[in-house]
């Protein structure tokens, strides 16, 4: 029974692993609730705070992009902090960077003057500035001033322009200062937000030459993108130091916040809206990353992404990629930007679908209707006659409004993997026994695997086995699934496997016996057959019990091999257990109750004898002490020795041998001490009154 839930659960596995690789590897899906949840969960506050500045910010950045969280409980214990950093004199350009970005977020309770005052000391530090990050903390910092309503100007604002566009190399990447000559992706998307940033402070219109010049070392860096055979577009360091390597996602992210911050103030870039949809493919086609430094960094370039000045990516995508022949299912493809809100009007028109396996389109030029309530474009994929399978398809978006063409990029066409099931038909099934000279003559009899009917065969060792059957698609074609194999289990569970070849238009298999006596271990008997046939693409797979057959084989050589041990039935061992009966033994014979009786009286004769010479020969009390503290051991001394009696006693009656013997131990101890003054008392008086 164990073999046969394994074979059942990894035959049921096999297929939905299929299914589930052709959802996953089908199409990108924009940000979901999914992203949410995650964030709620990797981003939790410790009471009400987070360990750092920086992390508050991230946390407290990605829940205002996805809308969930509350700032409130983490604005009582955060503001504090923020306004010690932007009151501290000894504060680095890192931390009023850290603390002014979050300040915008929670609008703490700051005066004019502590944001004047640290202007001021920004100020200082840019003139004294020599590294990129320095430039980046401070002058970022001032455009967050800025952003609260106070006067913040960079005076020389040409001189950093220059200090930044310094660092940068030819192949538009930059160092981080003067004395490292290694240059960094992850710097240069620092550098344009820097550079933004002094465009957006300057006092009077920065020189144009200079912004041409930076859109050049922009375009320079973009032609070492990196991308994957699907359109995925990503930046990645080349040779940088393990201690500055970002990773490809948080040097994406950079890049894409530098050049939207660069194009929001510098205008369009010369970029191709290819390049832009590549890159929210990217960010997309993580998931929902594990960690909060990556959910952040996913969520803040896709929210730049979402609304630059350069080209809006559109992202095309199936609700659904396996769809049912059978329910009659649409094809929906739905078209939204990063985040899902809705596109400028459009149409979808389904270039072509072709197999997985095959170039040649199976349908072509296919326009998708719109459904204006639920946003989705769709398509009746019954009446275009496809057939079961995996196949590739071909989309392309076309903006009604050609302006359009300027603010959204589409990506030209798109592709897209879905998978198409129905319902197979096995037909022509048959099954028979025949000798081994007389194929043509066997007698075959008809199976409805439709039905749960079962057949009853009977073969020798010197006859064979046939069974022929044949797949039928939908619309008619022969289908060839991934699994189908024939099992046959003896009586004692010895099972046997075979696998089914095919031809061009049935399924076929033929087992002579005489040759598999030794695999079958020369074991007759009752066989059960059973059919297994499975696909992804068909829903109707089935796990069959086709019959029995009784097979009449030799009787085994002294050598031939013995059937394996079977392995136990892990779940036997929750099933009832055999009763247990048991018999007690039965009383010994015992005296009767009289001659116990009688036994006692002659134990208790010598007591009585005792007490009588006693009498005979009087007791006297002459020698007990006299004095008060000699007469207390003496009384306690024969108490004690009257407790031991006693406890003998109840040894008789009802104590069992360890309770007594712990109960004399303890007499025994107090008698040995009261004992002892007594006896001493005794001796002590004797020697007095012989030397009297």
């Amino acid at each position: 029974m164990a073999r046969n839930i394994g074979f059942v659960v990894g035959f049921a596995a096999l297929i939905c692993a299929a299914l589930l690789s052709i959802s996953a590897a089908a199409s990108i899906r924009p940000i979901s609730d999914a992203h949410r949840s995650a964030a709620l969960e990797l981003f939790v506050p410790v009471d009400g705070s987070f360990p750092s500045l920086e992390e508050a910010y991230e946390a407290l950045r990605t829940f205002q992009i996805l809308e969930v969280g509350k700032t409130s409980d983490i604005n009582s214990a955060t503001c504090p902090v923020v306004l010690d950093k932007l009151r501290s004199p000894t504060s680095s350009p890192k931390e009023f960077f850290n603390a002014l970005k979050l300040n915008g977020i929670l609008e703490c309770q700051i005066g004019s003057q502590t944001f004047e005052d640290v202007a001021s000391h920004l100020q200082a530090l840019i003139k004294d500035a020599d590294s990129l990050m320095d430039l980046y903390y401070s002058v970022l910092s001032l455009l967050h001033i800025k952003g609260q309503g106070v006067s913040a100007v960079l005076s020389d604002a040409e001189g950093v322009f220059h200090s930044i566009k310094a660092l940068s190399q030819s192949d538009g990447r930059w160092r981080y200062d003067s004395n490292n000559a290694e240059s960094s992706t992850y710097a240069a998307g620092i550098a344009l937000e820097a550079l933004a940033a002094v465009v957006s402070l300057a006092d009077s219109e920065v020189d144009q030459s200079k912004i041409g010049i930076v859109k050049h070392d922009i375009e320079k860096l973009f032609d070492s993108i990196k991308r994957y055979d699907d359109g995925t577009l990503y930046f990645d360091e080349k040779h940088v130091d393990g201690s500055e390597y970002k990773g490809p996602l948080a040097t994406t992210a950079s890049v894409v916040r530098g050049v939207t911050a660069f194009a929001a103030v510098a205008g369009k870039l010369n970029i191709p809206g290819g390049k832009m949809l590549g890159l929210a493919k990217f960010f997309l086609s993580i998931g929902v990353p594990g960690s909060t430094k990556d959910l952040f960094n996913q969520i803040d370039a896709l929210s730049c992404l979402e609304s630059n000045r350069i080209s809006i990516p559109l992202i095309l995508s199936l609700p659904a990629t396996v769809l049912s022949l059978t329910s009659k299912d649409q094809l929906k493809v739905e078209v939204t930007t990063v985040f899902g809100s809705a596109t400028p009007p459009l149409t979808v028109n389904l270039v072509q679908a072709s197999s997985y396996d095959k170039s040649t389109p199976v349908i072509e030029n296919q326009e998708l209707h719109f459904d204006t309530e639920n946003k989705i474009h769709y398509l009746d994929i019954l009446p275009l006659k496809i057939d079961v399978g995996k196949y590739t398809l071909e989309f392309e978006i076309s903006l009604h409004d050609p302006e359009n063409l300027n603010i959204y990029a589409t990506g030209g066409r798109a592709n897209a993997l879905a998978f198409l099931t129905g319902t197979i038909k096995v037909d022509k099934a048959q099954i028979g026994v025949f000798d081994s000279d007389a194929e043509s003559a066997a007698t075959m009899q008809k199976l409805d695997l439709s039905q749960d009917n079962r057949i009853s065969l009977a073969a020798n060792h010197l006859q064979r086995m046939r069974l022929t059957f044949q797949l039928v698609t939908p619309l008619g074609h022969n289908f060839k699934p991934h699994q189908v194999f024939l099992k046959l289990r003896h009586e004692s569970k010895v099972e046997h496997i075979f696998a089914l070849e095919s031809s061009t238009k049935q399924f076929k298999i033929i087992l002579d016996f005489l040759g598999l006596v030794e695999k079958f271990y020369y074991l007759s008997g009752r066989y059960e057959i059973e059919l297994a046939i499975g696909d992804a693409a068909m829903e109707n797979s089935f796990l069959r019990v086709l019959g029995y057959i009784d097979l009449d084989l030799p009787e085994p050589p002294e050598k031939a091999s013995r059937p394996p041990p079977q392995p136990v039935d892990p779940y036997s061992r929750f099933g009832p257990k055999p009763e247990i009966s048991h018999i007690f033994r039965s009383p010994e014979k015992r005296p009767p109750k009289e001659l116990s009786f009688a036994f006692l009286a002659l134990t208790l004769i010598p007591l009585v004898g005792f007490l009588i010479g006693l009498l005979r020969l009087g007791v006297n009390f002459k020698g007990f002490p006299s004095s008060s503290v000699p007469v207390l051991f003496s009384i306690l001394f024969h108490a004690g020795i009257a407790a031991v009696l006693l406890l003998y006693g109840l040894f008789w009656l009802k104590l069992d041998l360890f309770t007594t013997l712990k109960a004399l131990g303890l007499l025994g101890i107090f008698l040995i001490f009261v004992g002892h003054r007594t006896l001493s008392q005794l001796a002590s008086t004797s020697a007095k009154l012989k030397t009297n």
